[in-house]
């Protein structure tokens, strides 16, 4: 079979919609009933790549279930509110042989400090 870099024989010539193969005669559109021979179709072969990314997002699956994600803590006072939990992370912004910069969020009004 012959790998077809045209996809467009698949689809509805009049509205865009994927066709349906109704009977071994002819392809059809579901929506306004275009139809295709299948003498078209015949002996064309698509390959599609699918990722596991892919069917995640198509099926609406979040990679990290939502509110399961947490932080890490540090205890520390918060100069705006007084709250002494803060949530970090910490990140390569320089070059290697330079320290992380750490991102501190508190964890109640959700004030950022960055430490070098």
């Amino acid at each position: 079979m012959a790998c077809s870099s045209d996809r467009r024989f698949l689809f509805c010539g009049v509205c865009g919609t994927q066709l349906a193969l109704s009977s071994v005669k002819f392809a059809k559109c579901p929506l306004c009933n275009f139809k295709r021979s299948t003498k078209e179709i015949a002996g064309r072969e698509i390959k599609y790549r699918v990722t596991a990314q892919d069917i995640r997002r198509e099926l609406g699956i979040s990679t990290f279930e939502e509110g399961k994600l947490q932080l890490a803590t540090i205890t520390r006072k918060c100069e705006k509110c007084g709250n002494d939990e803060f949530e970090y992370t910490r990140k390569q912004m320089r070059s290697a042989d330079e320290g992380q910069t750490t991102f501190l969020t508190c964890t109640k009004c959700r004030d950022t400090i960055t430490e070098n």
